[in-house]
């Protein structure tokens, strides 16, 4: 059995509480009836899948859904975009630090543009630490490098692109078709499920929370 030398983590629903019900409901108070059809915790329409991978900016994605619904603004988007977005696992951020000195740590996270200004202005807001980015060795957002979980070309590209192995690898995300590719390329994965937390977990034995 090979040693975990690294540890991937995903944001929402591992570092940061989310509720995707929330965004549901206010979209569908914006008249959006569907919502779950164009995104979901599994899904996304063509729309999102573009806005999370960088393919359009904010700007074009509110122009987008206004065209639908003509009777909105990019802020009531906005607002409802962000409705999912709760707080930070402040427990969970503290144990980064405990896990940095024994593991390389990383980020991997499917978001976009308008979360991220909303969960970087909150990180600070909650934790006081000056940058999310700072706990990891790399944090890679699917906006930023134009691919999205659950493909297989985003986890051969953070594999190269970290220089790491599968196998050395330990990855935890709260979504389960995102676990079974990482799967399919042997990582070492844990599916985070709700009120689990990172800190539970037993790291290969290198160490356990008390």
């Amino acid at each position: 059995m090979s040693e975990i030398k690294n540890i991937i983590f995903d944001l929402g629903g591992v570092l940061l509480d989310i509720d995707y019900n929330k965004a549901t409901a206010a979209f569908k108070r914006l008249g959006f009836a569907d919502f779950e059809k164009m995104y979901s915790q599994y899904t996304a329409d063509k729309l999102f899948e573009k806005l999370e991978t960088g393919h359009i900016n904010e700007t074009s994605f509110y122009q987008a859904m206004i065209k639908t619904h003509s009777d909105i603004s990019s802020s009531d988007i906005m607002e409802s975009w962000n409705a999912m977005l709760l707080d930070f696992r402040l427990s969970s951020i503290e144990f980064l630090k405990r896990l940095r000195p024994k593991f390389r740590l990383f980020l991997l996270s499917n978001t976009n543009i308008i979360h991220q200004a909303a969960f970087n202005k909150l990180f600070i807001e909650q934790t006081g630490f000056h940058s999310l980015n700072d706990f990891f060795e790399i944090a890679w957002y699917s906006n930023e490098i134009g691919l999205r979980k659950p493909t297989m070309e985003i986890y051969q590209f953070i594999l190269q692109d970290a220089a790491i192995k599968a196998e050395e690898t330990f990855f935890i995300d709260d979504s389960y078709n995102n676990i079974e590719t990482a799967k399919q390329l042997n990582f070492k994965t844990h599916l985070l499920v709700p009120g689990e937390r990172i800190e539970d977990l037993d790291y290969n034995g290198y160490f356990i929370s008390s």
